[in-house]
């Protein structure tokens, strides 16, 4: 400690003060004029005042109200002063408060850094690790802040193109480096904005926008500024980003409504490709309540006994014999009426009820083909159930349960669901085929197809796309297009099913393209399970059969 002696004695304190030991640094005064004029030019912790000096006691404490005063004395001092008669017990006193400062400096050091800690914590909680940005939960707070503040600005959602492939190839280091070199692009390209990050690849911008035209060419312009090279630890990376852009203002209700139709947004640019930037639109958010809609109500039509299987006959070109049906499924529900297939068919992929709807189709379907005298059933799967864990043990297993050979159940696959994972697709299709199974290309000609893809993988049967049967007539480009397909096919051995015929020109055209097999609703309908039946035996067309089902989408 610094302690400040003033002592007007010629011996006074000076036998106590060397008691006092060498810890402290002992400054001497010899009256109260030089004890206010060090008190003044240092700050001291301690002042001992010995006889007469304790006049000093008012000015130095007027100078510093912290310095703890002692009054050596016989006279009388203030109440606040610590007064001792004799200097006898000054080095006991001196200690003590020595340990006392010590422990006061030594609790406001724990407390300063349990304070650092907290503020470390809290910035913790509302920044982003990684690049330092602030996270999804400062960024919420900012829009609700900037929906009180009033005014128009926007809300968008940035989320990085083939990251994914990044971390796969390169590492998660070097995935990291882009994503905090997008950041540095993203604040370099918003100065007036804030730049949050919201998830792995996700970026969260809030700014002042005079209108939507203004925010969506904002929102380009970053767009762009991701789709730079960036050069991180020796790869160069090209970049590229989608985002999707809402206005807001003071009219909004909350942050989580702003930030839930940004992402919707965000979603549908996604959905056109890269570098695409799109704004919010109501039709977006009513597509999503629809979807929620059919989402739930097809966990449930099952049970409620709302689907049905119909079969579409498949006839040979020359005699238009019934040589098989396609299984397709359908959905009729008291509130909304009969839901197409392309409309819930894709809800049921993206969630697992595919697996629970599969299930059902396969299980009627071979049920179905059981009674025919030897035509098959083509049903569709999904790319999500081709990838299903031992698709083909569960293939064979439903089969044998069924009591139906393999050769009388065509396999209907797309070329996405091959074009996932192409090995695993070709040795799963290879041993259906060893198991006796029929396989067909549904929708060929829509995809990757190429001549390198139909040798690569056992095919039984090319479906031409009804988009191609419908253009033929008017199109000599599309009708080339299927005369090419045809020799192909024959080429390779496989057959070929054109989807879709509705007129008889296109039955002429088709049948003197080469085509092996018809089917649409030129020749009819798809039947209930009764119908087909009875064209199976009759192995025709019966032309009195009821119509079933409205023309649909075959799924």
């Amino acid at each position: 400690m610094r302690i400040l002696i003033v002592d007007e004695a010629e011996a006074g304190l000076r036998p106590h003060a060397a008691r006092l030991g060498g810890a402290h640094a002992l400054v001497h005064a010899p009256d109260t004029a030089r004890a206010v004029a060090l008190a003044r030019a240092a700050a001291y912790d301690v002042a001992i005042l010995h006889g007469a000096a304790v006049a000093a006691l008012a000015p130095l404490r007027a100078l510093d109200p912290a310095l703890y005063l002692i009054a050596v004395t016989s006279l009388p001092v203030a109440a606040e002063v610590t007064h001792l008669p004799d200097a006898a017990a000054l080095p006991a006193l001196i200690a003590a408060i020595d340990a006392r400062r010590t422990a006061e400096r030594a609790l406001a050091e724990a407390t300063e850094a349990l304070a650092e800690k907290e503020r470390r914590a809290a910035h913790d909680a509302r920044h982003d690790a990684l690049t330092g940005l602030p996270n999804r939960r400062h960024f919420r707070e900012a829009v609700a802040a900037r929906i009180l503040d009033g005014g128009r600005f926007a809300v968008a959602m940035l989320d990085l193109d083939r990251f994914r492939l990044v971390n796969d190839t390169l590492g998660h280091r070097i995935g990291d480096g882009l994503i905090r070199a997008t950041a540095r692009a993203l604040c370099d390209g918003l100065p007036g904005g804030l730049v949050a990050r919201l998830g792995a690849d996700e970026f969260g911008l809030l700014f002042d926008a005079a209108g939507a035209p203004a925010a969506a060419m904002e929102c380009e312009r970053l767009v762009r500024a991701c789709g730079a090279s960036f050069d991180v630890e020796g790869h160069l990376l090209e970049g590229a980003a989608c985002a999707g852009v809402i206005l807001g203002g003071a009219q909004d209700a909350d942050a989580d409504d702003l930030l839930r139709r940004a992402d919707l947004a965000l979603g549908d640019a996604k959905s056109q490709g890269q570098n695409h930037v799109c704004l919010f639109d109501e039709a977006l958010d009513e597509a999503l309540r629809l979807r929620h809609r059919i989402e739930s109500g097809l966990a449930q039509a099952i049970g409620r006994g709302e689907l049905a299987m119909v079969f579409q006959p498949i006839l040979a070109r020359d005699g238009l014999d019934v040589a098989g049906f396609e299984a397709l499924l359908r959905w009729d529900t008291e509130e909304w009426g009969t839901i197409s297939p392309a409309t819930f068919i894709p809800v049921a992929e993206e969630t697992a009820l595919i697996h629970a709807l599969g299930d059902w189709v396969l299980e009627r379907s071979l049920a179905a083909v059981a009674d025919w005298p030897g035509q098959y059933v083509s049903v569709n799967f999904s790319p999500r159930q081709f990838r299903r864990p031992n698709f083909v043990g569960y293939v064979v297993e439903r089969c044998q349960r069924a009591g139906v050979a393999p050769s009388r159940l065509q396999i209907e696959i797309t070329e996405t669901a091959i074009f996932d994972d192409v090995d695993h697709a070709a040795d799963t299709l290879y041993r259906l085929r060893q198991m006796g199974f029929r396989i067909a290309l549904d929708d060929f000609g829509t995809g990757y197809s190429s001549l390198y893809n139909i040798r690569k993988f056992p095919l039984d049967v090319l479906k031409i796309d009804r988009s191609f049967v419908d253009a033929m007539v008017r199109e000599p480009a599309a009708a080339a297009a299927v005369q090419a397909v045809v020799h192909l096919a024959g080429a390779l051995g496989l057959d070929v099913v054109a989807e879709g015929v509705e007129t008889p020109a296109q039955v002429d055209l088709l049948r003197a393209t080469g085509v092996s097999h018809l089917q649409g609703f030129h020749f009819g309908y798809p039947l209930t399970r009764d119908d087909a039946s009875k064209c199976a035996i009759a192995r025709s067309i019966i032309q009195d059969a009821p119509d079933c089902a409205a023309p649909q989408r075959s799924a």
